[in-house]
């Protein structure tokens, strides 16, 4: 039976502007079984991103729980919700965050070393981990402006999975990249969840909601329902049928 990582339970978010009361969760609950790929769908403003950052505590919620293992994590002090991100998730966004001055095998090592201190062992990992994405040791120390997009982005994959996180978090990760380099990177996610890798994304694009396993799609701050899909099969009409006459039906 799959193993629930993570839960959220009767989750809100509300922020105040003076007077007016902006409520962007709303008692939302979840789970996230071990090995799922789960995306997040909705319009611009429905609270995905709001929704990403509560669940791996990037954010904190204004009621509710966000239980990893069965750990309520919204009682973490700052410092508390620090070393959880650090030890069990890896993050993804649309801009790779990367530092220009540093080389490819050193923005990885950075993120390493936090956790393992085992220099040696970290850089080993570290390269098995870039030869995992296509990317060969004439990249190791080329600094981040000398990489395509699609390049940068999976060294961007590679910092997160470095400290072998139990969940992946992704937003828009494919969001500033061209059709070609966007492949090659959810070609990536996708063999990491056949692997085991549980990842959670946001996206707006149909191309990578195929990817997942799990659709759920997000109005005003409310689960308003949900898409099974089942394993990811290249190139299969019928997947990407389900997916679109659900996203019809949710008025996407």
């Amino acid at each position: 039976m799959e193993q629930t990582v993570l839960e959220a339970k009767d989750l809100c978010k509300t922020y105040s502007n003076g007077k007016v009361m902006q409520h962007v969760l709303k008692n939302l609950n979840i789970q996230i079984k071990e090995g799922d790929f789960t995306v997040i769908m909705g319009s611009s403003g429905s609270g995905k991103s709001t929704l990403l950052y509560a669940l791996s505590g990037m954010d904190t919620p204004t009621l509710g729980e966000v239980r990893f293992h069965k750990e309520n994590i919204t009682s973490y002090s700052n410092d508390q919700l620090a070393i959880f991100r650090r030890k069990h998730c890896g993050f993804v966004f649309q801009q790779m965050y990367l530092n220009d001055t540093m080389s490819v095998l050193d923005n990885i090592l950075i993120c390493g070393l936090l956790v393992q201190k085992n220099k040696r062992e970290v850089i080993r990992y570290a390269k098995e981990l870039l030869a995992k994405v296509g990317l060969n040791e004439e990249c190791y120390h080329k600094f981040p402006t000398q990489l395509s997009g699609g390049e940068a982005q999976r060294v961007a994959i590679v910092r997160a999975l470095i400290n072998q996180p139990e969940i992946i978090f992704a937003d828009e990760p494919t969001g500033a990249l061209n059709s070609t380099n966007a492949v090659h990177v959810l070609d990536v996610m996708t063999k990491l969840n056949e692997d085991g890798q549980s990842i959670v994304m946001v996206t707006h694009d149909m191309k990578t909601a195929r990817r997942a396993n799990r659709i759920l799609y997000l109005k005003d701050g409310v689960i308003v329902d949900e898409l099974l899909l089942g394993a990811y099969v290249k190139d299969d009409p019928k997947r990407h049928q389900d997916l679109r006459d659900f996203l019809l039906r949710m008025g996407w």
